[in-house]
């Protein structure tokens, strides 16, 4: 049996049959604004909240007081006092870029992954982060070894992408192919606003839905509709996926 670390997002667990894959990584990628800091969030709150599993949030966009508004903001009422206590330990960009040295942030982190109580990661973003490397190998070479670390320390782990493109098939990086799973955030404008989907395009050592679905942003978060949206209906010529 594959072990699983369930999410707690509401119908994304069912399209991953169950959770994501313990001890992996999986990116989460998608155009600004398309809700990847939000299912970050939730994950970590959602782990403390409903399956007593303590979190890292590795933040090198925000600063601690942004992340907790915005987790507030949400409806995770209890967020500053899982900080407070210890259950969701926050590096927001003031400490992680403080010597704009890769090695420097790494040392910080093990130092807390050393007691192994940890057992969700998120890395928001993956951009900033690469902003380390001076060319693709060398980014290549760090994220295999950050990467195999966080496994080896029992982390179940987020990592957040930005893509320009609408639909991911137009901007697929090297990132995509050294992570576990892939999981895509699409939105696509409306006379009204936008429509929202999630597409879960990747993960490693266990079967999953592949089709497109809806998604709604709300009070306490992303929400993922079990329903196929219309894009998964489409004849291959049709799709822009």
């Amino acid at each position: 049996m594959i072990e699983q670390t369930k999410t707690g997002i509401e119908g994304l667990d069912d399209i991953l049959n169950g959770g994501i894959v313990k001890n992996s990584t999986t990116l989460v990628s998608g155009n600004p604004g398309a809700g990847k800091s939000i299912l970050c969030l939730q994950y970590i709150y959602n782990g403390v909240e409903k399956y007593d599993e303590k979190g890292i949030y590795l933040s090198f966009e925000e600063d601690e007081s942004d992340l907790r508004e915005a987790a507030e903001s949400l409806g995770f009422d209890n967020w500053q006092d899982h900080v407070d206590n210890g259950n969701i330990k926050v590096y927001d960009k003031q400490v992680l870029l403080r010597e704009n040295d890769f090695t420097s942030s790494l040392d910080i982190l093990l130092e807390e992954l050393e007691d192994g109580d940890y057992d969700r990661l998120v890395l928001d973003s993956l951009a900033m982060f690469e902003l380390f490397f001076e060319n693709e190998r060398e980014k290549r070479t760090y994220l295999l070894k950050f990467t195999d670390i966080l496994s080896d320390s029992g982390l179940t782990t987020l990592m957040t992408n930005e893509q320009g493109a609408v639909f991911p098939d137009t901007e697929v990086g090297l990132e995509n192919y050294l992570t576990d799973g892939n999981i895509y955030l699409i939105q696509t404008p409306t006379d009204t606003g936008v429509n929202r989907y999630v597409w879960v395009a990747k993960m490693r050592k266990q079967n999953i839905e592949t089709d497109i679905y809806p998604m709604e942003i709300d009070h306490g978060g992303i929400d993922v509709h079990q329903n196929a949206s219309a894009f998964s209906m489409m004849s291959e010529e049709e799709s822009p996926i």
